[in-house]
């Protein structure tokens, strides 16, 4: 074997390890896509009931804890977290709403 077939051989098997390096990459980043997407779909699942016609603000919510979570280096693990904690949050925002609105109601019935 040549010189010039040797490095060709090389080459070759180097490519072939690139591209299932490659490939490995690529299943992994899918993987954890799918746990930040499954873990995203559970969370506002559990708070959806919770905050009547104010969806929009639990996804804003969720959206800004996958922001955070990217921050880190484990994003599928404290995602989860960081989501619930944030549903919470405007959990609690609509029930004081609603008490604030029926107090309202009350006061003016009261006048």
């Amino acid at each position: 074997m040549n010189m010039n077939t040797k490095i060709e051989a090389v080459s070759k098997q180097d490519h072939n390890h690139q591209m299932k390096f490659g490939g490995r990459c690529i299943a992994s980043c899918r993987k954890l896509l799918a746990q930040i997407e499954k873990a995203r779909a559970q969370v506002v699942a559990e708070f959806r009931d919770r905050v009547d016609g104010h969806q929009h603000l639990l996804d804003l919510a969720v959206n800004e804890a996958e922001a955070l979570a990217w921050q880190t280096g484990f994003p599928q693990l404290f995602f989860p977290i960081l989501a619930t904690e944030k549903a919470r949050a405007v959990t609690g925002w609509h029930l004081r709403q609603q008490s604030l609105r029926q107090r309202a109601r009350q006061l003016l019935a009261a006048a």
